[in-house]
């Protein structure tokens, strides 16, 4: 019974490894299609968000049934508890990248961003998609030297966000309100990806060692 229940978490735990790499596409995908204005990318991204939406179903329900039939404890407890946020957070960054795609569809055949700016957001769409996949790994290897780096990568998608606002209230802004406010939208979904792939991390720091990280960098759960 014990090796069956291992088995089903460990099935989980590879599900929300699977789950992560779609994410990290989806983050790809919307980003090109934000800056090519590929529409037909943008439209996939949109699609397949009630995809995401079925595997989130999928594991909470497998964890929930875990838990009520096998009364885990200690690791296992913990494991199952972080499973259902990090679940969570794995939804949530599918919807923001289809935040993105949805901008890209309603500017299409224009580009959302303007050219000044298009730098910034290839370096925020490389952050995001890096941190998810980092993210996804770090729950594989269970390497909480890999998690506590991905820190630093959420600190510089936190510089990315503030250059842009010094570019949009700067005087040389010229693209009007239509496009700061894209861009304040935009740029505001990339972060938030990149929290909660962070919160993640944080996470999966706790299964390994049953502690949060006490650092006022990190997001709090």
């Amino acid at each position: 019974m014990r090796d069956s229940y291992r088995e089903q978490l460990d099935d989980i735990l590879t599900d929300l490894g699977e789950m992560s790499q779609i994410v990290a596409a989806a983050v790809r995908s919307s980003t090109t299609a934000l800056l090519e204005a590929e529409i037909h990318l943008a439209e996939q991204v949109i699609g397949d968000d009630e995809k995401l939406d079925a595997r989130q179903s999928d594991i909470e329900a497998r964890a929930f049934q875990l838990l009520a039939r096998q009364s885990p404890v200690a690791g296992e407890l913990r494991i199952l508890v972080a499973t259902l946020r990090m679940v969570s957070e794995l939804e949530r960054m599918g919807d923001l990248a289809a935040h993105v795609a949805k901008i890209a569809r309603m500017r299409y055949p224009g580009i959302a961003v303007p050219e000044t700016l298009r730098p910034n957001f290839v370096r925020m769409g490389d952050v995001a998609e890096k941190m998810v996949i980092a993210a996804g790994q770090t729950l594989v290897d269970r390497n909480v030297q890999n998690a506590q780096e991905l820190r630093e990568r959420d600190e510089e998608m936190d510089e990315l966000r503030r250059t842009q606002f010094r570019v949009l209230l700067s005087d040389d802004w010229e693209y009007g309100v239509e496009a700061a406010v894209d861009v304040a939208l935009l740029g505001r979904y990339y972060e938030r990806i990149a929290d909660h792939a962070a919160s993640m991390a944080r996470r999966i720091i706790y299964v390994v060692t049953g502690q949060f990280p006490e650092n006022e960098f990190w997001p709090q759960p």
